[in-house]
């Protein structure tokens, strides 16, 4: 009886230790698996049996600095897919979004694109704003073959065979809004931008243009993403007088800024100052109190009377509140998804290289406007558009190109474009 009672406690004890084995293991997965709990499930939801979806990848900052800006281009994706999904999916298949949170950093966004490339096998990732986010995507899209939408306007001087540009390069906005500068508001300019990639090469173009076009630099200062004290640089606008400052600052640093501005007693009846980063997102969070009368460069504003901006603004209210707005990278967002569904139509394949090969010469009616996918170096046609804040928070359009803009991400066309890609 001993014996037996021995052997039931020792049967016992192996079954509490294997219980408690088993039960390690699942903590140790829990870890793992968290990503998943990140994905945003605001699109239709996937079949059980999964055979009858494909994975999408988004990777914005939702939080950090830059997620004032890219949350809202992240629901215009979304907003995107379920609208596909709605409509049937494409080639059969339900698009599955998977996002996730590039934190304002630009290591992580390299990181988790690496993720949904590799672990997810996403088929295409739509993600980004600053071009600090983008080149440290670029090498991992090229590495493993993948396919990126990045929706933001941006320096130019790059055409990776991995990333489609749907906002606009430095022809499409920067150079066009320097020479409408030079022609309207004066010559003296003061640079202030963020210091990262995207400003200071910025930066470095509208010198050379400057130099050609007759007007003079002032001044260029930096500060550091996410900066909040611009007394100094304001009081250094005072001394200077400028004609006009341009402005690549990025993220919340702009409305330290402009808030700081104003306090001073400077308002845009004193100083033209126009933007290449504030649309209507962003005069929401500053306060279109703050910035009325100043003005910006884009391809699209809420205003922009299309058709197919009607019926897009009246969605994106529909869906994400009324006191929500649209803008250009929310614009470019939503463009991106439907000209890479449309690609992949077109080649009958979620292929990358048919995918490619089929987008060249691409025209899809976006919101914007008409546009169109360059075959040699995947930006796309925009229309140049130059608005001036008003006091409800829109824009109004002061200038445009007449006609959508092929992209010239090396200023070939520029005889002085030679000195900034030497």
């Amino acid at each position: 009886m001993l014996r037996k009672r021995n052997k039931f406690t020792a049967l016992m004890a192996v079954s509490l230790t294997l219980s408690a084995l088993l039960a390690g293991c699942a903590s140790d997965t829990k870890p793992a698996a968290a990503p998943e709990k990140k994905t945003d499930t605001a699109a239709p939801a996937a079949s059980s049996s999964g055979d009858n979806t494909v994975p999408v990848g988004i990777v914005h900052s939702l939080t950090g600095t830059m997620s004032i800006s890219e949350v809202s281009v992240k629901d215009a994706e979304m907003m995107a897919i379920e609208e596909i999904n709605k409509a049937g999916g494409v080639l059969g298949k339900q698009l599955k979004p998977i996002v996730e949170d590039g934190a304002s950093d630009w290591p992580t966004f390299a990181e988790k694109t690496k993720k949904l490339i590799q672990k997810d096998k996403a088929v295409v990732t739509f993600g980004g704003w600053t071009s600090a986010s983008r080149k440290a995507v670029l090498p991992v899209v090229e590495q493993n073959k993948g396919l990126f939408f990045y929706p933001v306007q941006y320096e130019g001087l790059e055409a990776s065979p991995n990333i489609f540009y749907m906002g606009a390069t430095t022809n499409q906005q920067i150079v066009p809004a320097v020479s409408w500068l030079l022609q309207n508001k004066g010559k003296k300019f003061f640079l202030l931008g963020s210091d990262y990639v995207f400003p200071r090469t910025a930066n470095k173009i509208i010198k050379e243009q400057l130099k050609a076009e007759g007007g003079t630099l002032i001044a260029e200062e930096y500060t550091p993403l996410g900066h909040t004290d611009y007394n100094t640089i304001i009081s250094k606008i005072k001394k200077e007088k400028p004609d006009v400052v341009f402005n690549t600052l990025n993220g919340d640093s702009n409305v330290a800024f402009f808030k700081q501005l104003k306090d001073a007693g400077i308002t845009a009846k004193d100083l033209t100052t126009l933007s290449v980063s504030i649309a209507e997102e962003e005069i929401r969070g500053i306060g279109a109190s703050i910035l009325e009368g100043h003005y910006a460069a884009w391809n699209y504003y809420q205003t922009t009377d299309t058709p197919e901006n009607k019926k897009f603004v009246e969605a994106y209210k529909a869906k994400y509140g009324k006191d929500r707005v649209t803008d250009d990278p929310i614009e470019a967002a939503y463009t991106g998804v439907y000209l890479w569904a449309e690609a992949v139509k077109k080649a009958g394949s979620f292929d990358v290289d048919k995918v490619k090969e089929a987008a060249k010469g691409l025209e899809w009616s976006s919101p914007e406007g008409k546009v169109k996918i360059d075959g040699e170096n995947q930006h796309i046609y925009k229309t140049v558009r130059i608005g001036q804040v008003q006091a409800d928070g829109m824009f109004k359009e002061v200038w445009n190109s007449g006609q959508p803009v092929k992209p010239d991400p090396f200023l070939k066309t520029y005889p002085w474009g030679a000195a900034v890609t030497k």
